[in-house]
Parts: C-alpha cells; sequence; structure tokens
C-alpha cells in the first residue's frame, strides 16, 4: 500500500514537472516571438508611433520579468492582450507615417509661399516706416500691431523650420498654418492683399 502511494506521488510530481517544462517552453516562445516584433518596429515604432511602442515595450519588460520569476502562467494569461497591442502598434505605426508624410507635404508648399509672404509684408513695413504718412487706410494702431505680428511671424517660422530640421514636420506644419494664418491678419491690418 504504501508502495503504491509512492509511486502514485512520483507520478504526479513527474507530470506536474513534465507540466511546468511545457508551461515554461510555451511561454518563453511567447515572449520570444512578440520581443522579435517589437524589436522589428522599433526604429518605426519610436518615430511615427512613440506612445504606443512605449507601451508594448513596458507590457513586454513586465511579461520577461515574470518569465525570469518563473511565473509562468501570468506569462501565457498576459501574452493574448501584448499580441493585440502590438498589432495596434502596427496600425499606429501605419497612421503615423501617413501622417507624417502628408506634413512633409505640407510643410513643403508651405515653406515656399511663407518666407516670400513674410518678406512681402516687411518690405511693406520698411516702406511705411520711412514714409512721414501712413496711407489713409492704415492707422498707426493697426501698423503697430502688423510689426508685433511680423515678428511673431518671424519667430514662429524660426520654431517651425527648427522643428522640420528635427524631424518633426507634423509640428513644422502646424506651426507653419499658425505663420499663415497671422500673416493674413497682417496683410489686412497693412491694406494689402494676400
Amino acid at each position: 500500500m504504501r508502495f503504491s502511494k509512492m509511486i502514485l506521488a512520483m507520478a504526479a510530481a513527474t507530470l506536474l514537472v513534465a507540466g511546468c517544462g511545457k508551461m515554461k517552453n510555451e511561454a518563453t516562445a511567447a515572449v520570444s516571438s512578440i520581443e522579435s516584433s517589437v524589436a522589428a518596429m522599433k526604429e518605426d515604432g519610436t518615430r511615427y508611433a512613440p506612445v504606443a511602442y512605449q507601451g508594448v515595450e513596458s507590457t513586454l519588460a513586465t511579461l520577461k520579468d515574470s518569465l525570469a520569476k518563473e511565473d509562468y502562467k501570468t506569462v501565457l494569461a498576459g501574452t493574448p492582450k501584448l499580441k493585440e497591442a502590438v498589432e495596434s502598434l502596427k496600425t499606429a505605426i501605419a497612421s503615423g507615417k501617413e501622417q507624417f508624410d502628408a506634413a512633409t507635404t505640407e510643410w513643403v508648399a508651405m515653406s515656399a509661399d511663407v518666407p516670400q509672404m513674410v518678406a512681402a509684408i516687411q518690405s511693406r513695413v520698411d516702406t511705411l516706416s520711412s514714409s512721414k504718412r501712413l496711407p489713409k487706410n492704415v492707422s498707426k494702431e493697426a501698423f503697430d500691431s502688423a510689426k508685433a505680428g511680423l515678428e511673431t511671424m518671424k519667430a514662429t517660422w524660426a520654431e517651425a523650420s527648427a522643428a522640420f530640421t528635427d524631424g518633426k514636420p507634423t509640428e513644422a506644419a502646424e506651426k507653419a498654418r499658425a505663420v499663415k494664418a497671422k500673416g493674413a491678419e497682417v496683410l489686412a491690418a497693412l491694406g494689402m492683399n494676400a
């Protein structure tokens, strides 16, 4: 009787070890597979979807930590959600690339137009500054406002150019739109056509 209990205990222990070994292999394979996918997306992820990429990377680090602690159940339970997050990251990267390309195109167009607008306004301000009187359609307040607006435009344009140089075309295009809108106000204040 004792011998059969001993055999049953040994059989149960063998099954338990085999089960743990199987879970370890599955957990290790799952984490390794996801880690490879995430590593392959690192460059695009950090550039086009940094927040989503950091979230996936953080979750992966948590699962790797659980794997190191031999908590295979937690790893296997968390793997499906992480796989979903990786798929969402792929979508976010694709969307980020589209926005990046659209912003780059918009910036290229504005980088030709806006400096010409700034130059035209600067020329008009210089001309009016050197004249003895302002035209009838331009008040002193409007002229002063236009000069201040021109300085704002120049500063914002410098920020936009720096953003584009830093690889942030979305921010650059947003600032360029602000300069263009301010330019329309300044042109109106100076009695000029857009």
